[in-house]
Parts: structure tokens; sequence; C-alpha cells
């Protein structure tokens, strides 16, 4: 499975929820099969959607789920130290982890290589962190959601986009829809 795969089994769990969605292809794949107002997009801050989902959670109490990619991890790593030592109960992070900088070319990351990225979570003092298969990604944030645990759970599939239109929605707009769901 690839990550539109990861995210197709998603669609049913997620689109009842707020969600902060990582910057190029992620956010271009989830828009074009999803689109909700209770979906943030970033459209142009790489390594941001985990702890603007951090930062959501804390400041409400619906349930936030983040999701980035390893490589937006790996560029903001100091990010799951924050989350670490912050926990917020209805916070989950659902980091993608393919091996690769996906939106740019498929290079590899060092997730993909000898980086362990859960391990990397629990040291930062995360205490709830799970690696599942992509197909086991869907009951995982499932159980994350309802458990009322902070949850980051390394989901690991294979490299791969598909090919889908760039966002066209103003980022304005993204937004403002995106507060009125928060404000709900």
């Amino acid at each position: 499975m690839i990550r539109n795969d990861v995210f197709q089994t998603l669609k049913p769990v997620i689109s009842e929820h707020l969600v902060v969605c990582n910057i190029g292809a992620p956010s271009q794949e989830l828009h074009a099969m999803d689109d909700q107002p209770s979906n943030f997009y970033m459209l142009g801050t790489m390594g941001l959607a985990s702890s603007i989902g951090l930062g959501l959670a804390a400041a409400q109490a619906k349930p936030v789920i983040a999701i980035d990619g390893d490589g937006s991890v790996l560029t903001n790593l100091g990010t799951l130290a924050t989350i670490g030592n912050n926990p917020q109960s209805n916070y989950t992070l659902l980091i993608i982890d393919n091996g690769s900088y996906g939106s740019t070319g498929d290079q590899p990351t060092y997730a993909g290589m000898n980086t362990d990225l859960a391990a990397v979570a629990r040291a930062c003092g995360a205490e709830c962190v799970l690696t599942v298969s992509a197909e086991d990604t869907a009951q995982a944030v499932t159980d994350a959601i309802a458990s009322d645990q902070m949850t980051i759970i390394v989901a690991k599939c294979e490299s791969g986009n598909v090919k889908v239109p760039v966002i066209k929605t103003n980022p304005i707009v993204i937004r403002e829809r995106f507060m009125e769901e928060v404000r709900k």
C-alpha cells in the first residue's frame, strides 16, 4: 500500500474530525479524495503539521488528527520533544512513513534507513507510540481517537504518489472554513 491507499482506508475514520494534513502530495491526495472543511491543508510549511495539530488540540477539546510524513517530521524533529512533553489527550499524530520525501521526487529519508521515528518519539517523552503496517492504520487511528490518550502512530507504507491536481482553493478560504469548523 502507498500513502493514497492508506488515506482511502482512513477516509471514514477521520472525515468527522479536525485534520491537519502535511504539505504537498499528502494534502493534494486528501483534498482530491475527500475535501472537507474540517481538513486543514498545509500549502507551504513543511514540518509543521504536527506542531499546528498539537497547538489546535491544546486550544480546544475536539479530537485532532495531524497527518505528517516521515520527511516532514525529520525536518522539524524538535516537534517530537514538544509533543512528548505537552501531551494532549485529544491529539493523534499519524506519521505516514514511506521512507521518502514523496512530494519532491521520492528521495529516500533517514526513516527509510536507520532512523526509527517511534523510538525517537518515545525518547522525547511520548508514552503511547505505535508502529503499524499500512493495512492496520485505520484501526490504530480509530483506537487512538477513542482512547482519550495522546497517541503517535508511525504507519509504514510503500513509497509512491498518485497523480492528483494541485489544490486551487485559496489558502485564506481553507483557513476560514477550517476555523469555522473549529468554532462549531
